[in-house]
């Protein structure tokens, strides 16, 4: 079934989210080999694709687990959950209609 993890930045996160981006990435990297990534990427701060020093808000990810005590266990092991990024988390199951 897919999931949507729904994250929330803390205040100031930039710093942060840039030291810690690589491994964030790179277990996003391993969802897609898997063939379970949907969809990723963060919520900039402003209504701007690039929100320079503004930084970002929180983040997004659409993602198959086998159940939503996997999704909620992998989120929670999250490089930016670790940094302290996110100052919340939410996972709740997700129906794809379109497209």
């Amino acid at each position: 079934m897919l999931y949507a993890i729904i994250a929330e930045d803390v205040a100031d996160s930039l710093e942060a989210r840039s030291k810690t981006r690589p491994a964030h990435l790179a277990r996003l990297e391993t969802l897609k080999a898997e063939g379970r990534l949907i969809l990723a990427g963060p919520h900039p701060a402003v209504d701007s694709p690039d929100p320079g020093t503004v930084g970002f808000s929180g983040s997004l990810i659409v993602a198959e687990f086998p159940c939503l005590e996997d999704a909620q266990t992998w989120a929670e092991a999250d490089p930016y959950r670790e940094a302290g990024v996110y100052a919340k988390v939410t996972v709740k199951p997700f129906k794809k209609v379109l497209p």
